[in-house]
């Protein structure tokens, strides 16, 4: 009876240490989460400066703005600029799109595993509880 105690403490124990990982493996996803948001609201917005950009004749003069200064550019120079960033982001997403779909993973095999340990754990009480009972 004192080993099945002591296999409950030690269940227990393990149970706590898969409860936190879960929740550190949930906290990460979040933070992907939350810089794939950002990382698609960027695009959106680069999308519609080059489709403004687009819209220019070759002409037309095109401004950048280096810290509290417009700075004049080269409308080819500024659509290379907007499509390399634009490539860039297009990337980054893609790469977060991997770590989100690879933490869903890992967080569905700590979430099964403390299913799993849980069911053990009960069925241990169930032993002990059936053992402790008077006959």
């Amino acid at each position: 009876m004192a080993a099945a105690i002591k296999e409950l403490q030690a269940m227990e124990r393990h149970l706590q240490e898969l409860g936190e990982k879960f929740q550190e493996k949930q906290k990460d996803l979040q933070k992907s989460a939350r810089a794939r948001e950002h990382l698609e609201t960027q695009r959106q917005e680069n999308v519609m400066v080059k489709e403004e950009l687009d819209l220019l004749a070759e002409e037309a003069n095109v401004f950048k703005m280096v810290g509290p200064v417009l700075v004049k550019q080269d409308l080819g120079e500024a659509r290379m600029t907007v499509d390399k960033r634009l490539e860039y982001i297009n990337k980054e997403i893609a790469r977060y799109e991997k770590l989100l779909a690879d933490g869903q993973g890992e967080t569905t095999k700590v979430r099964d595993n403390i299913q799993k340990v849980q069911g053990k754990y009960k069925q241990l009480q169930m032993a002990l509880m059936q053992q402790q009972q008077p006959r």
